[in-house]
């Protein structure tokens, strides 16, 4: 990859992370799940930010991945995701505050969810409409 298209592709990767976490750092802020009622507002309050969260770290490391060429594949991303996340819930069930307090089983399922979200976006829906996109091993 010549060093021009390289400074493009990584200022496209760059762009799309800052996008997506400025976005899941709005729902935070606007406080999207007061205006839930019920078992919804309790589901978004205990859950979504066990989605979103791993979510756009994925895309953290993505905007990485053209300099670090083990990030190249989508699992390897997705795995440290999951892991990382997995490792702090694992902690908060020793009783070490770590990216929250209290455990949760569910809590891991939603990380598992979010990562896979995240790189079937990355894989289905990014390197289809982003031309420098995909990486070629």
């Amino acid at each position: 990859m010549s060093k021009k298209k390289f400074g493009v592709c990584q200022r496209v990767r760059v762009i799309a992370a800052i996008v997506i976490m400025v976005t899941i750092a709005a729902i935070h802020a606007f406080r999207i799940g007061s205006y839930l009622d019920g078992y919804l507002y309790i589901c978004y309050y205990s859950y979504a930010s066990d989605l979103m969260l791993p979510f756009g770290s994925y895309f953290l490391l993505s905007m990485n991945e053209l300099q670090f060429k083990f990030l190249h594949q989508w699992h390897v991303k997705a795995l440290t995701v999951f892991s990382v996340m997995t490792f702090s819930e694992m902690l908060q069930f020793f009783g070490i505050s770590f990216f929250g307090v209290t455990f949760d089983i569910v809590d891991i399922l939603m990380y598992g969810i979010g990562a896979i979200f995240a790189a079937l976006l990355d894989k289905q829906v990014f390197e289809r409409l982003i031309p420098c996109w995909k990486i070629n091993h």
